[in-house]
């Protein structure tokens, strides 16, 4: 075998098993087509998300134009780049979103809909767990 052919070879490998994984290339046309498609609601995210990535791990990374400042109950704070781990229904270990209690910005760590007929999300403060109705974040 010629060294020419194993280098090609080599490079192929590496291509499928270490360059195909993070191209991961999403079916939905945006990040509120995604929510619907795993059970959560398409206003979780405001209209400013730029793009977004979801790799094969579930890990959902989104960017938004800059920081954003939203309200449903209370005032959500996004940051200009937010991470989570992505399941039906969950997006669990939250990075880069806080929600404002009593004067204080807590992060939220998860947000939960185990039941959607139920018109309940459930959000994950670390302190406690807020329910708020599902209404709220129907719309970006």
């Amino acid at each position: 075998m010629s060294t020419a052919h194993r280098s090609s070879e080599a490079t192929f490998l590496v291509f499928v098993f270490v360059v195909l994984p993070f191209l991961h290339t999403s079916a939905y046309s945006s990040i509120h087509e995604l929510l619907r498609s795993h059970g959560l609601p398409a206003g979780l995210f405001p209209e400013s998300v730029k793009s977004y990535n979801l790799d094969q791990r579930g890990r959902l990374e989104v960017n938004l134009d800059g920081p954003c400042l939203a309200k449903y109950e209370t005032r959500v704070l996004f940051e200009t780049v937010v991470r989570a781990n992505l399941s039906f229904g969950q997006l669990k270990g939250l990075e880069g979103l806080s929600q404002e209690e009593l004067f204080l910005w807590l992060p939220v760590k998860d947000i939960i809909v185990n039941d959607p007929s139920s018109g309940l999300i459930l959000i994950d403060i670390g302190l406690a767990y807020k329910q708020l109705s599902l209404s709220l974040f129907e719309d970006p």
